[in-house]
């Protein structure tokens, strides 16, 4: 994960070690260092998902800060902190929609993802196909689906998740690339359409 341009890991790193030793007053510092961040990712994955929904950034970021202060992490940078966040966040949307479509079953309506967000025309995606396909490809390739979730879901560019990741920026296309079709595979095979 990325933090924005110029940010330092050392305040938010120092709050993370403060906070881990039970300092109450980290917890609200950090907040506030992290939160246009978290809003920032929040976004992200919002774009995705249908122009109704009942959740926005706002609420989806107090969701995952609130999970992830009760959680036994021991967070180790800024870096590491916001990738947890933003798998956090997409957890809570996948099951914001697994009730909603428990919801709409008896109605034959399924909860949908945009096709445009990875670049393809098409039928809407049902999101838990997505997330399947999704955690298959973790299974296979953690950092392929991270770099998945951080420029489709979280908005990042590849230059963004390069930097962050350490590696070219040819790297991140490659694995995006091999990501969409392996996504795109998955998701043809499973979805009963």
């Amino acid at each position: 994960m990325v933090s924005r341009p110029g940010a330092s890991d050392v305040p938010v790193t120092e709050l993370l070690r403060r906070w881990s030793t039970g300092d109450r007053s980290a917890e609200d510092a950090l907040f506030g260092a992290v939160y246009h961040e978290l809003q920032h990712l929040a976004r992200g994955l919002m774009r995705s998902e249908r122009r109704d929904h009942t959740l926005d950034p706002t609420a989806l970021v107090n969701e995952a800060y609130l999970r992830l202060v009760r959680s036994d992490s021991d967070y180790v940078d800024r870096k590491h902190f916001l990738a947890v966040a933003a798998r956090v966040m997409r957890r809570f949307l996948i099951d914001h929609a697994r009730a909603r479509a428990r919801l709409k079953r008896a109605s034959g309506k399924r909860v949908t993802l945009d096709p445009r967000m990875f670049g393809v025309p098409g039928a809407p995606i049902d999101v838990l196909a997505f997330d399947r396909a999704l955690r298959k490809l973790e299974a296979e390739d953690a950092r392929k689906a991270e770099f998945v979730v951080l420029r489709h879901l979280a908005g990042m560019s590849n230059e963004q998740i390069a930097q962050g990741a350490g590696v070219s920026i040819r790297t991140v296309r490659r694995d995006l690339q091999y990501a969409g079709a392996f996504l795109r595979a998955e998701i043809e095979e499973t979805t009963p359409w």
